[in-house]
């Protein structure tokens, strides 16, 4: 699968720094008996094993198609990608929440706290650097469009993904020194167990959030406008066309389209001339656009597909739901 080199560096790095981090805040909340500390060191290592479930996602979607998918394995990336949501709502949230919880009801102080201070300064520093890589990537994919506007266009999970778990890594930090800090100087542990009832807040809807949008890549998600002109037009260029009615398209992965095609062909064309013509569509968008990686072609006339795109958009039309 092409253009996944950034994607994959991304993920490294991110994997490499949240299990450095979750051994030294486990260590941390063993020594210091911490609740936010603990909830923190699982937030790391179910980033370490997001990121794990996200190179292998990637590994399958790269297979080639076979008789089973004969449209490849490119959503595989999209449901590990909603696997790592599922995770992160179940694990990071989940375990930090019932944390939370424990430690309120039987609050006990924190000892030795700035082992705590240490272990989350350095901990800044390491995630601040993952979610700076991850962000850089980001910044390169989205181009001019808004931060919300290009997680809902993307087609690619693997990099936002890594940029969301690492932004609710550094508000977690936050939340956990801000807990630990108003335990010891309010000398209320309970402090510390409503920080890892905030860390629970901020993995959950953030898993929220990944989960929505890896289901609408799952169900499948149509090209850009962008991506649909531009193949209307390299279409409509052969002299053979008279006019090219519409495409459909669907993301297989981020870089594997399907398009079908409604064509009408001039009417003095034979079956052997069409067939010709549709080879050299083929060849054509092969070259220009590669990401289409399988073409249906049938002719059809204007008036039939105008009536199949009313269908289709009424459909989709929220006043009728």
């Amino acid at each position: 699968m092409a253009g996944h080199g950034g994607s994959k560096k991304v993920i490294y790095a991110a994997l490499a720094g949240n299990l450095a981090i979750a051994l030294t805040k486990f260590a941390a909340a063993a020594f210091t008996g911490s609740s936010a500390m603990l909830s923190e060191g699982v937030h790391s290592l179910v980033d370490t094993g997001n990121g794990g479930l996200l190179l292998y996602g990637m590994h399958r979607a790269a297979r080639p198609p076979d008789r089973s998918h004969p449209l490849g394995h490119g959503r595989e990336l999209y449901f590990w990608s909603f696997i790592v949501a599922l995770l992160v709502f179940a694990l990071g949230a989940g375990v930090s929440f019932y944390e939370g919880v424990v430690h309120i009801m039987a609050p006990e102080p924190v000892a030795t706290v700035r082992v705590n201070y240490v272990v989350l300064g350095l901990s800044f520093l390491f995630e601040g650097s993952s979610w700076y890589v991850a962000l850089t990537a980001f910044r390169r994919e989205k181009g001019g469009l808004g931060w919300f506007e290009a997680v809902r266009l993307s087609k690619d999970p693997s990099v936002y993904t890594v940029l969301f778990e690492d932004s609710a890594a550094l508000l977690g930090l936050i939340v956990a020194f801000a807990g630990i800090l108003a335990a010891e100087v309010f000398a209320m542990p309970e402090f510390d167990g409503a920080a890892s009832i905030g860390i629970a807040l901020i993995l959950g809807s953030t898993a929220i959030f990944l989960a929505r949008e890896s289901k609408g890549l799952l169900i499948g998600e149509p090209a850009s406008p962008e991506v649909q002109k531009k193949v209307l037009a390299i279409v409509q260029r052969d002299p053979a066309v008279q006019r090219a009615n519409g495409v459909l398209t669907v993301h297989m992965g981020p870089q594997e389209i399907v398009a079908g095609l409604s064509v009408e062909f001039e009417d003095h064309l034979t079956a052997p001339e069409i067939e010709a013509c549709v080879e050299r569509l083929e060849a054509r968008l092969k070259t220009e656009m590669p990401e289409i990686t399988r073409l249906f072609v049938k002719p059809q006339t204007t008036g039939t597909w105008e009536r199949r795109r009313k269908l289709i958009d009424a459909a989709s039309d929220p006043a009728l739901d």
